[in-house]
């Protein structure tokens, strides 16, 4: 594979060799040697191999690297130090193979070299500040007096940028901090960092500062969690940007800064998908996600086109989700071929009509009704939906061969006081069942919730933040897991290739949080305070609604993986006799009352506990 070269260090590649040539003909001329050296034409040979000298040391102190639109004297530093030993490199080469110019030449070269190679880097300096300075105008009025935490590059780059007017970079910088002692009192860009992050509270009084922005991406998570922690106990806005050092260098123009979000501050460390564990069953297969355009469906899709799947097939009730999913993933991925069916898993005729056209090889099952109050109005369309249209997809799977199905379940699940759980832990015993009879590898995956998903807690919150409230929470001390869609999503995928058969994987969801505390954190971060701008009301558990997530039942314990990240759960597997008993009593039940439905579903599912709204249990 060839070496990538940005146009912006293409550039200074061919500036570099020009200075070079420009250099040592000024030198010549200076110092009266002209005619002499440039006699032969030989001589432009020989300065080429100095221009290589030259950038070769040049790149060694990364100089092609450097973010030149914040350099400081560090930099100049590296210059000369780079340019001083690719002279003498290049005059004892020269000297070795017998070519001779005057010592003189080498030293008036090498004084040229420094001003011509720094002058054309101060250009990225000083162009874009200008450029920037004429269009900021229009939004000198919206420049929030800011506070900058952190005072390394990344800092760096935020002042510099806030101070040329950047519209991108929106705020007036007025003090930094910084956790290293060695840097207090220091400025940057003419703004001083004063203090640490302890002192960020007594830093915005004395400022009257109205935003921060959090500059510290190579930090570790627990540590910028903590420095949220500081700053949402402020009021002003709390902003962010990526690490400038996982970009490009024609991408840094284009940084801009971003609100922190709850990901931001319940998150752990980024889990990258394995590719070494999933490429063996993804890369060229086709791949079947039902509920393909959902939260966590159209996820795991963007998640698979990145092992290189010969086909996705896109299987989704509501076309508008699939299709704009399809749009997004054949605008990214032309060599992924993308398919999109529309129909229901309650319809058998339709699911084996897909299978049988495309013979996937593998089955993301994540197609489901998820929404606990609702399931709990409607149980038969959640018994329908849950647990006979993931019974018509295995068979539909096991019929047609497929390699791997993998089934999306969820943490209510485990002793479920709700309809919808209790169906998915059916679902769960469906998946464990076939397990047991077909060649084709069946396992289900349990986490809890992820951040953001439709339906789930987080947009119903920022909706009620941005109509000034009040934020509906259930009861003070209810407790969920969470998880971001992505992170889920690639478990799931890397769970699929540790699976044998039968077998529950379970998530490690890190630690539970109160509901009650995400509330309070969003309103935060969209810069107000809790119960005084926006007030927060308890409205009571509702039916189904349990006040504790579990992720194992009573008699499961856990095994641990080559992942840490998954476990699989060792609880007793069902017989499959008797899961076939208990989809025909449940089968039976579909034709009679909402409430003979819901006894059948407790028969079915013995740690099914129905509850009142009050959290108690229904006799």
């Amino acid at each position: 594979m060839g070496i990538r070269i940005s146009k912006r260090t293409g550039l200074l590649l061919f500036f570099d060799i020009a200075a070079t040539y420009g250099a040592y003909w000024l030198a010549s001329l200076l110092t009266d040697v002209l005619a002499e050296m440039f006699a032969n034409n030989e001589i432009y040979f020989m300065i080429g191999i100095l221009a290589l000298f030259n950038i070769g040391l040049l790149a060694l102190f990364r100089l092609y690297n450097n973010l030149w639109e914040y350099a400081s004297v560090d930099e100049a530093i590296q210059i000369v130090m780079a340019v001083v030993l690719s002279t003498l490199a290049g005059a004892i080469f020269l000297w070795i193979i017998d070519v001779r110019l005057p010592i003189r030449v080498y030293f008036v070269a090498a004084f040229m070299l420094v001003f011509l190679i720094g002058g054309i880097r101060l250009v990225y300096r000083v162009i874009p500040r200008k450029r920037r300075a004429l269009r900021s105008a229009a939004h000198d009025a919206e420049r929030p007096r800011t506070l900058i935490v952190g005072a390394g590059e990344t800092g760096s780059l935020t002042i510099d940028r806030m101070a040329s007017k950047d519209p991108l970079m929106p705020g007036i910088p007025l003090v930094a901090t910084d956790d290293d002692p060695a840097k207090r009192g220091h400025r940057i860009h003419g703004i001083k960092v004063e203090g640490t992050s302890d002192n960020i509270i007594d830093l915005v009084d004395k400022y009257a500062i109205e935003q921060i922005v959090v500059a510290i991406p190579s930090a570790s998570l627990e540590e910028r969690k903590r420095i949220y922690g500081i700053c949402t106990k402020t009021e002003c806005r709390l902003r962010t940007l990526p690490n400038i050092r996982e970009l490009t260098l024609d991408e840094i123009g284009d940084v801009t800064l971003r609100d922190v979000d709850l990901a931001d501050l319940l998150g752990r460390e980024e889990i990258v998908l394995n590719t070494r564990v999933v490429s063996g069953y993804i890369a060229g297969q086709t791949i079947l996600v039902t509920g393909g355009g959902g939260s966590i469906g159209s996820e795991l899709c963007r998640q698979l086109c990145r092992v290189a799947p010969a086909r996705i097939v896109v299987f989704d009730i509501y076309e508008n989700d699939a299709y704009m999913l399809e749009q997004e993933l054949k605008a990214d991925y032309d060599d992924i071929e993308i398919v999109v069916e529309i129909g229901s898993v309650c319809d058998e005729r339709r699911i084996d009509e897909v299978f049988a056209r495309y013979r996937p090889g593998v089955v993301f099952h994540a197609a489901a009704h998820k929404h606990v109050p609702l399931m709990e109005a409607c149980p038969r369309e959640a018994i329908q939906n849950n647990v006979f249209g993931t019974l018509n997809t295995v068979q539909a799977a096991d019929r047609h061969g497929a390699a791997r199905f993998i089934f999306i379940s969820t943490d209510k699940a485990v002793n479920p006081t709700s309809v919808m759980g209790a169906t998915k832990r059916m679902g769960e015993m469906v998946v464990q069942h076939l397990a047991q009879t077909s060649q084709t590898v069946f396992t289900a995956v349990r986490f809890g919730n992820v951040l953001g998903s439709e339906g789930s807690v987080i947009p119903v919150f920022k909706r009620q933040i941005a109509m000034g409230g009040p934020v509906t929470v259930t009861h003070p001390d209810i407790e969920r897991y969470f998880m971001t869609i992505p992170e889920a999503a690639r478990l799931v995928v890397q769970a699929g290739g540790m699976a044998h058969g039968g077998e529950i994987f379970i998530l490690d969801m890190g630690e539970p949080v109160k509901i009650f505390d995400l509330a309070k954190s969003l309103i935060q971060l969209s810069g107000r305070v809790p119960d005084v701008d926006i007030r927060i009301e308890f409205i009571g558990l509702r039916t189904g609604e349990k006040m504790y997530e579990e992720l194992l039942m009573n008699d499961e314990n856990t095994l641990p993986t080559d992942n840490s990240s998954i476990m699989i759960s060792t609880g007793t597997e069902i017989g499959y006799d008797e899961v076939v008993q208990k989809l025909d009593l449940l089968r039976d039940s579909l034709a009679n009352s909402d409430q003979e439905a819901i006894a059948v579903l407790g028969q079915a599912v013995p740690t099914y506990t129905h509850t009142t709204n009050q959290g108690q249990a229904i006799p």
